[in-house]
């Protein structure tokens, strides 16, 4: 088993939930092999809360969540990616920064849980539900036998993982 280890960024446009979810699911299933990074297009400055309580409540370390821009992950500092991956439809329409090494991108859309409403249970139960979407995908992703895939096949499952659920609207 090789010793590299993946860098995989997770984009939105707040970055305030979906991507924060993202980033820690991925260091913790991942670890050893992927380090899980998140940013957004317009960062909103905080973490939403329900993301967070979420988080905490399945025993994962929040200290990692701040809101950022992706313009951290394209400079002559930041680590270079192996993979991006959008999730939200509407920033995968955004001019995105140019990411050192040419990673490897696809669409992983899935609803906005912020903008979920009702009451507080029915807006838990978004969280909730996105986090599954996210550990679902991340879960597969992860199990790809990415070291013996090509390119076009590698791409090719990548974006089948995003379509495993309904896209949103």
């Amino acid at each position: 088993m090789s010793d590299h280890v993946y860098n995989v960024l997770f984009l939105c446009n707040a970055n305030s939930a979906r991507s924060i979810m993202a980033e820690a699911i991925l260091n913790r299933v991942g670890a050893r092999r992927f380090k899980g990074y998140s940013a957004g297009a317009r960062p909103r400055g905080s973490i939403n809360p329900y993301a967070i309580q979420l988080l905490q409540s399945l025993s994962y370390d929040t200290s990692f969540a701040r809101s950022k821009s992706w313009d951290e992950f394209s400079g002559p500092d930041a680590p270079e990616m192996n993979f991006v991956f959008t999730l939200c439809d509407s920033t995968a329409n955004e001019s995105c920064p140019v990411w050192a090494g040419h990673p490897m991108t696809a669409l992983w859309a899935v609803p906005d849980p912020s903008r979920a409403a009702g009451t507080d249970a029915e807006r838990h139960f978004a969280f909730s539900d996105v986090y599954r979407m996210l550990n679902n995908r991340i879960g597969l992703f992860i199990n790809l036998p990415i070291g013996s895939l090509d390119q076009l096949a590698l791409k090719q499952h990548l974006e089948e993982i995003g379509r495993d659920q309904p896209r949103p609207n």
